[in-house]
């Protein structure tokens, strides 16, 4: 399958796995648990699951963030965060972060600063699935009740309101103004991309090119930003 020898060429130079304590770079045990096998029974490592070993703790970490005294909001604030997504961005952004660091520093270590992006990504995708669905009067989300279905539509706009600014707090320690650049214009292109769903066109390519440009805002630019971000620590350390 093109697909796995892709993936087994692009993860061969990862055979160990890292996780990221407060220091640059921490180095842990082998990727033993991170193989799967073709339907041949090819052995090759899986990216998903490497991604994973360095995410370990990711929703503990965003939780940690959200330090807030008001029991309600700070329950409001944390029901996404509960280990039940597939931190799908975040995968991404710590693979992406390996793939940078072994081609510019040679180094297979994902900095502590890039982690901190991943979860930024995730916290910044959260807020906007909370205030999505505000405008969507939607009921449920991933097999339970919406933040606004129980808590109603006004505390669910402050409950994202709330993740975006812990995001923006975390993402301002991180002290690089490039990268801080980068992530914001991630929120301006979500309100953008969200004002865009609202409407639509008259004539079949003006739809066809106001979707792309709605799906890029609302989708892929915190996807493309966040790898771009961590892409330029390795500039930065390189």
């Amino acid at each position: 399958m093109p697909y796995i020898n892709l993936v087994k060429h692009l993860t061969s130079a990862f055979p160990n796995v890292y996780s990221i304590s407060r220091s640059r770079f921490h180095h842990t045990t082998p990727a033993v648990c991170c193989y799967s096998k073709t339907r041949s029974g090819e052995k090759y490592t899986d990216p998903f699951k490497l991604g994973w070993r360095d995410l370990k703790g990711l929703y503990e970490d965003i939780r940690k963030e959200l330090i807030i005294s008001t029991t309600e909001l700070k329950e409001m604030s944390e029901y996404y965060f509960d280990g039940k997504g597939k931190a799908f961005r975040p995968i991404i952004v710590v693979l992406m972060a390996r793939a940078c660091n072994i081609h510019h520093n040679n180094s297979r270590d994902v900095q502590a600063s890039q982690r901190s992006i991943a979860l930024i990504a995730e916290m910044i995708h959260t807020a906007s699935l909370v205030h999505d669905d505000v405008i969507d009067d939607a009921t449920s989300r991933r097999g339970k009740h919406t933040v606004n279905k129980i808590w109603g539509e006004k505390k669910a706009v402050l409950a994202g309101d709330l993740i975006l600014s812990a995001a923006s707090m975390a993402l301002a320690r991180i002290g690089n103004t490039t990268v801080i650049t980068i992530l914001t214009q991630v929120i301006e292109d979500l309100v953008r991309g969200e004002f865009l769903q609202l409407g639509s066109k008259e004539n079949e390519n003006e739809r066809f090119a106001h979707y792309l440009e709605k799906t890029f805002k609302k989708t892929a630019s915190l996807i493309a930003n966040s790898c771009k971000a961590v892409c330029t620590f390795c500039l930065f350390s390189s």
